[in-house]
């Protein structure tokens, strides 16, 4: 994998983490959220995100062989499966606030918009 995409993969998980910090300061003394949840939420899409990512980028390199490539397609479709199976039982094994949960998954696109808009106003200057 290239060097910038690792460091744009890590920045963006970097601000992940900054995101459900700054989300269970402000709130998590509060009833509107439940912390446990936002804090499953977020290290779910982060985990996912890392996995996601990685295995798109291993897929990708340039001299990939035709066995390797099915074999990613393959993982890539495991992973899938996988991430479905959790998030089945994550909602109906265990008694998480679903709102909450859902505040933490979405900080993962909250941090993608936010390296987006660092990176452009970067390149502007």
């Amino acid at each position: 994998m290239e060097a910038a995409a690792t460091k744009t993969i890590l920045r963006i998980e970097l601000w992940h983490v900054l995101c459900l910090l700054m989300l269970l300061v402000a709130f998590g003394w509060s009833k509107l959220i439940e912390p446990a949840a936002l804090l499953l939420g977020g290290v779910f899409m982060g985990v996912n995100f890392l996995l996601l990512s990685y295995g798109v980028a291993w897929l990708l390199t340039p001299l990939a062989s035709n066995r390797r490539i099915k074999a990613g397609v393959a993982l890539l479709v495991i992973k899938i499966i996988i991430f479905l199976g959790l998030l089945t039982t994550v909602f109906f094994r265990f008694d998480l606030d679903a709102i909450s949960f859902a505040v933490g998954f979405s900080t993962l696109i909250l941090a993608i918009l936010v390296e987006a808009i660092r990176r452009s106003v970067k390149l502007r200057t």
